[in-house]
């Protein structure tokens, strides 16, 4: 079928929300919103309280063959704006789109050579389907193991691979629980391991990132870490916690997540600045992190600015590029959620989510073009049809 009938016929892709905790009925109202006859792939965010085990088992029943790549979540971005312990499903028309994707199961050992071949892999897949030629007519998504402290090696090697090609994604949480978080790709759900998804497609399309994170004035140098685990003991060389804690005026046992929303920390490198998010205290007054952290790095004390406007430029700009937008996967960091939660922003940021199509998850942190990040808004808008016709 041609690029005209495609046209007139799909807009490329469909969104399905089930909120059932009966993973058989969530598979069928998925299924039930999802197949028609160009269905070419299922990408889909889900609780971690699903019986997973259950979940994976049904998608694979009721989706019949078709391919299915996913992630649990620290809360769904739906169509109706945000969700919590629900499951949120994206299906692709496959006369707009050719995708391939591929588990990397071994994080830990995942070298340059192994992104090559991976990336050779994708490539030559996508190709197959001769929708569009693959340089500046695709971009990869990334999602990872949200607890694996590993997506700065698998990132690095990925981005070098991808040349060209952009590239987003997001972290898998497990509903802010901190313990057990999961890819799904073949079948079943995967921890330590990553998934890398090719997109190929003849719309139009950009990647993005952007945050309302602003610097302060204070510095904390990091002085005793166990970058292996993004542990960090100290800073300016005093108990990591409490130096913080001091820094932002609390007691230290009023550190918790929220306070890690409000007060983000974040590294310079150039103009700009990339938040470093704390993951959690400890007993002994360490501070463990989202992102790499090693001896002498330099983080910048930050405050959040307004949040809703940062997202309306972005859109705004999209558009003015773009057109209308068929569709934006979003990677929107936990903490961000976590902070207009407690600010009271809920339903003005939803209404724009909702009006923008965004469909996608909150995470444990995100990836741009190679960069492991904290309390963004990151992810992929990709144009209409129609409005790719008519300009």
């Amino acid at each position: 079928m041609g690029r005209d009938m495609a046209l007139q016929q799909s807009e490329g892709v469909l969104s399905a929300l089930s909120s059932t905790k009966d993973v058989e009925l969530a598979a069928q109202e998925l299924a039930r919103q999802l197949i028609h006859p160009y269905l070419g792939f299922v990408l889909f965010f889900c609780s971690a309280e699903y019986d997973l085990d259950g979940l994976g088992q049904a998608l694979e029943a009721h989706f019949g063959g078709v391919s299915l790549v996913g992630c649990t979540s620290a809360g769904e971005i739906t169509p109706q704006g945000y969700g919590r312990g629900c499951v949120v499903a994206l299906g692709f028309d496959l006369r707009c789109f050719s995708i391939a994707s591929v588990l990397i199961d071994e994080m830990e050992r995942f070298n340059l050579l192994d992104a090559q071949q991976l990336v050779d892999g994708l490539v030559k897949a996508c190709r197959s389907n001769e929708l569009a030629s693959i340089k500046g007519h695709s971009f990869a998504l990334t999602l990872l193991d949200g607890l694996s402290s590993r997506e700065e090696l698998v990132l690095g090697a990925l981005s070098a691979a991808l040349g060209s090609i952009p590239h987003f994604g997001g972290s898998a949480g497990d509903d802010n629980h901190l313990t057990h978080t999961h890819v799904y790709h073949g079948g079943r759900f995967h921890s330590g391991a990553a998934v890398v998804v090719l997109f190929n497609t003849w719309l139009e399309f950009e990647v993005f990132s952007t945050h309302h994170i602003q610097p302060r004035a204070e510095k904390l140098v990091v002085t005793r870490a166990d970058s292996a685990t993004r542990r960090v003991y100290e800073l300016n060389a005093a108990p990591a916690a409490q130096e913080y804690a001091d820094l932002i005026g609390v007691p230290v046992e009023a550190l918790d997540l929220r306070a890690f929303a409000a007060y983000p920390l974040a590294v310079r490198i150039s103009d700009h600045y990339y938040v470093r998010s704390i993951q959690q205290v400890h007993d002994d007054l360490s501070l463990t992190f989202y992102c790499a952290v090693e001896n002498g790095i330099v983080l910048t004390a930050m405050h959040p600015g307004p949040l809703l406007p940062n997202l309306q430029q972005l859109f705004a700009g999209l558009e003015q590029r773009l057109g209308p937008l068929l569709l934006t996967i979003g990677c929107d960091c936990f903490l961000r959620r976590l902070e207009i939660e407690n600010d009271g922003g809920v339903e003005s940021v939803a209404t724009l989510l909702r009006q923008q199509r965004v469909i996608g998850f909150n995470t444990y942190g995100e990836q741009f073009n190679g960069m492991h990040i904290n309390q963004t808004f990151t992810g992929v808008a990709i144009g209409r049809p129609v409005g790719r016709a008519e300009r």
